[in-house]
C-alpha cells in the first residue's frame, strides 16, 4: 500500500517565507494535500538569495523495500510580473534540528529554473541507497532553498 509523508509542521522558517495571503504561520497546511491545490501556496520574497524554509514530514512506516520512493515537489514562478528566473533545491532529510544541525542529506531534487506561469510538479525516484539510508521514518524532514 502506497504511502505519503506529507509537512504537518513548519520547523524553520529562515528566510521569511509566506502563505499566498502573506501569513506567515502554518505554512505547511497550504502544501499538505493529497491532491494539487494551486489556490494556496509558499512563496519567497522576489530575488530570493538562498531562502530557506523547512517542513517536518508526517510519519509513515518503513516500508521494507529500496523501491518507490520518490520526493515530490510543486512549483512555479510568475516572471510576467518582473521577477527573475528562480532556482528550487529540495533535499529530504532525516533527523533536521536547525541549519547547524541539518541531519542527513538522504536525497536532492534540484530543478533550475523552477517553469516559469504555471505550476509544475517536479519528482526523483530515490536510488536504492538513498531509500536504505533512512533509518527513522518519523524523522523526517522537507528543506526548500530557493535562488536566482
Amino acid at each position: 500500500m502506497a504511502q505519503f509523508a506529507r509537512p504537518d509542521t513548519d520547523t524553520n522558517n529562515v528566510d521569511a517565507y509566506t502563505d499566498q495571503a502573506g501569513g506567515s504561520t502554518n505554512l505547511y497546511a497550504t502544501i499538505d494535500e493529497t491532491v494539487a491545490a494551486d489556490a494556496d501556496y509558499i512563496r519567497t520574497v522576489p530575488d530570493p538569495s538562498s531562502d530557506v524554509i523547512v517542513f517536518r514530514l508526517s510519519d509513515v512506516t518503513d516500508p521494507v523495500s529500496s523501491s518507490n520512493h520518490v520526493l515530490r515537489v510543486r512549483a512555479g514562478t510568475d516572471q510576467a510580473s518582473g521577477g527573475n528566473a528562480i532556482n528550487l533545491t529540495a533535499q529530504l532529510r532525516q533527523g533536521y534540528v536547525n541549519e547547524g544541525t541539518p541531519g542527513t542529506l538522504i536525497a536532492t531534487l534540484t530543478q533550475s529554473p523552477i517553469s516559469d506561469g504555471s505550476f509544475t510538479t517536479y519528482s526523483l525516484t530515490l536510488s536504492g541507497a538513498e531509500a536504505d539510508a533512512i533509518t527513522d521514518y518519523t524523522a523526517l524532514f522537507l528543506r526548500i532553498t530557493m535562488t536566482i
